[in-house]
């Protein structure tokens, strides 16, 4: 239960950080951190408009989407307090109940008849898959060294203290923030605000939602964030006290948001087809902490 408030804690704050970063970066003021929230506040009051195109898929996907990041956020743990839900494979179970509500916001694209979101589905689809080897890569090489396939327990066993676990640890806390940009639909691989079809990907895929389904979409979307974000949080708090641990995590939130903005601001989006070859470069630095453990167990012959 404390994981899952303190998610919801840090989803107020993270793209408002976000953008407020990357206001400064480039010399203004921008908006308040609450105003993402306040901005979804004001599409929950709205009535959803829909195409007499679609059907019952479309009005039921953003309902599917954004109940799949709730049961993600269920498994997800906070140090020693195990999450709402804890059982052996969990982590595969949070990457699959999260591909359901990728798989029905992709088909809910489709079912608009619109060739502009089905490009974009196209791509969304292409992109999770090549990062998905990269995420059950680096969370079994990391339940090979702990010896459990529970996210809590492989989080708790974990001890950063050799050269090579800090190595592993800045790793996997890269591997994982560029999952999230590319779960999120963030710069380098897209780009958040731009209105132009034919180089949008998640943004073309919901140019049909309105309302209060457009909200949901989008808080999913903060909830997301916060939830890689607890990720990161937990390789290196380990089984420290609550006192020093909460601290941490929003430290570390605050932080993720931070870089996220900072290369927002400093880096070009890729071209689309760079953007495959970037993603399954993920897979050869989850490679890298694979052979970490291995040499860490001394299983190298």
């Amino acid at each position: 239960m404390l994981s899952l408030l303190l998610i919801f804690m840090a989803a107020l704050f993270f793209t408002g950080i976000i953008v407020r970063t990357k206001s400064l970066a480039s010399g203004r003021k921008g908006p308040g951190i609450l105003q993402p929230i306040w901005d979804v506040f004001r599409l929950f009051r709205k009535g959803a408009v829909y195409s007499e195109t679609t059907s019952f898929i479309f009005q039921l996907a953003p309902t599917v989407y954004f109940s799949s990041v709730l049961m993600a956020m269920l498994v997800v743990p906070f140090g020693r307090s195990h999450g709402i839900l804890s059982f052996n494979g969990d982590f595969i179970f949070f990457a699959y109940v999260l591909a359901l509500g990728k798989f029905f916001s992709i088909i809910a694209a489709l079912d608009t008849g619109s060739s502009f979101e089905g490009m974009g589905a196209s791509r969304e689809s292409l992109y999770s898959m090549f990062a998905e080897p990269a995420f059950f890569i680096l969370m079994g090489s990391l339940a090979l060294l702990s010896g459990h396939t529970s996210f809590q327990e492989i989080f708790s066993s974990l001890h950063i203290g050799s050269q090579i676990s800090y190595a592993m640890a800045a790793l996997a806390t890269f591997v994982l923030l560029m999952i999230s940009m590319i779960e999120g639909s963030r710069m380098p691989i897209d780009d958040p605000k731009t209105h132009l079809e034919l180089t949008m990907i998640h943004e073309v895929m919901i140019l049909d939602n309105s309302g209060f389904d457009l909200g949901l979409i989008l808080t999913a979307g903060y909830l997301k964030f916060a939830i890689y974000g607890a990720l990161i949080v937990n390789l290196f708090i380990g089984v420290i006290p609550f006192q020093y641990a909460i601290p941490s995590f929003f430290a570390i939130q605050f932080l993720m948001a931070v870089a996220i903005g900072l290369i927002e601001s400093f880096m070009a989006r890729f071209r689309m087809s760079h953007n495959p070859q970037f993603i399954v470069v993920l897979t050869s630095v989850s490679l890298l902490i694979f052979f970490g453990v291995l040499l860490i167990l001394q299983k190298f012959i």
